[in-house]
């Protein structure tokens, strides 16, 4: 009893945002420490990590032919569990400095709709990078509780999470997921979507950073007036040489046209099999939105004008799931339905 007591003094609780896009942790003494892009560089002649994160990102289509930059997380699951493990690690060895008398305890959140066998393979990837045990929550409840929701009370709130690989819709009462919609459309596929537009119609190949920041500077799913247009380079698919073109916010909409839609039709979906109690709650309390997707400009207008229901977003969307996943890992007594394993 005294030795878990002692090493339990020395151990790190953690808290995980396991992300296609980035992955975020959160320890009890220092709250948010690593916020970085889940993306690994490896050289593929020695088999060796490079480097990971935001140092990892800038190899994205500029590596020779022996180093692979690899994103080992799609559509919010792991799709290359070795470099998943070795990203993880790397991440928990960065937080925990000083005396490791004890191996961590991790609370990790997950999309909705993953199966059992993809749960294992987190839970798995975490014990092996050096995670004492790990516990999991959804990833509307972090957000619920990320967002101080009444998560607890027998009432509706609706919960829109749109990450880097998936958009989740979940209806929230009484600590548990009443009913919950998911579509493998988020961030990335609007990255792809301005790629495959700028294909099409400039006949112009960018890359996935390139795509990202257009995005995030012209992406709209309502028309913006006054916006800027901006130079974009890339490379010439008629002459196959470098070319700049100059596109507008009109453009972006225009391409993100398909994945704003495959999103709406994620609520829509939701709020079709909602009681009609949990809807009237819903109808009073508005929707959350969460995550990075949900700072696309106008999305939030978008959608409450097509369901006629208050939309807001939380006022640090970036971090929301994290928050709500660190709180349930301090507070496990009071969170214990929201864990699912």
């Amino acid at each position: 009893m005294f030795l878990r007591r002692f090493l339990h003094f020395f151990s790190k609780d953690i808290a995980m945002d396991l992300g296609t896009a980035n992955t975020l942790l959160y320890t009890r003494a220092h709250g948010i420490v690593i916020n970085e892009p889940s993306v690994v560089a490896i050289d593929t002649y020695k088999n060796t990590v490079l480097a990971v994160g935001a140092a990892a990102k800038e190899y994205l289509g500029r590596t020779p032919q022996r180093i692979s930059a690899v994103r080992p997380m799609k559509d919010g699951v792991i799709a290359d569990f070795d470099v998943t493990r070795e990203m993880i690690a790397y991440f928990v060895r960065k937080v925990i400095t000083g005396m490791r008398l004890a191996k961590p305890s991790m609370v990790i959140c997950i999309p909705t709709g993953i199966t059992q066998v993809e749960k294992r393979a987190v839970i798995d990837s975490a014990i092996l990078a050096g995670a004492a045990d790990v516990a999991l929550v959804e990833e509307p409840m972090a957000a619920a509780i990320g967002a101080d929701l009444p998560i607890h009370e027998p009432m509706g709130n609706l919960v829109l999470d749109i990450g880097g690989g998936t958009s989740e819709v979940a209806v929230i009462t009484l600590a548990g997921i009443a009913n919950a919609a998911s579509v493998r459309v988020a961030g990335d596929a609007m990255n792809m979507a301005v790629q495959r537009y700028m294909r099409d119609v400039f006949r112009l190949e960018v890359g996935d950073n390139t795509a990202e920041n257009v995005k995030k500077i012209l992406g709209s799913a309502m028309p913006i007036p006054h916006s800027p247009s901006l130079e974009v380079s890339g490379k010439d698919l008629v002459r196959g040489g470098p070319r700049v073109v100059t596109v507008t916010e009109g453009h972006i909409r225009e391409s993100l046209h398909e994945p704003v839609q495959a999103i709406l039709g994620a609520v829509m979906r939701a709020l079709e099999k909602t009681p009609p109690e949990l809807a009237a709650d819903i109808y009073r309390n508005g929707m959350l939105m969460a995550g990075g997707g949900s700072l696309l400009k106008g999305l939030d207008q978008y959608i409450a004008r097509e369901t006629h229901l208050k939309v807001f977003v939380d006022k640090e969307p970036l971090t929301t799931v994290l928050r709500g996943t660190a709180r349930a890992m301090l507070d496990r007594k009071l969170y214990h339905p929201v864990f699912i394993n």
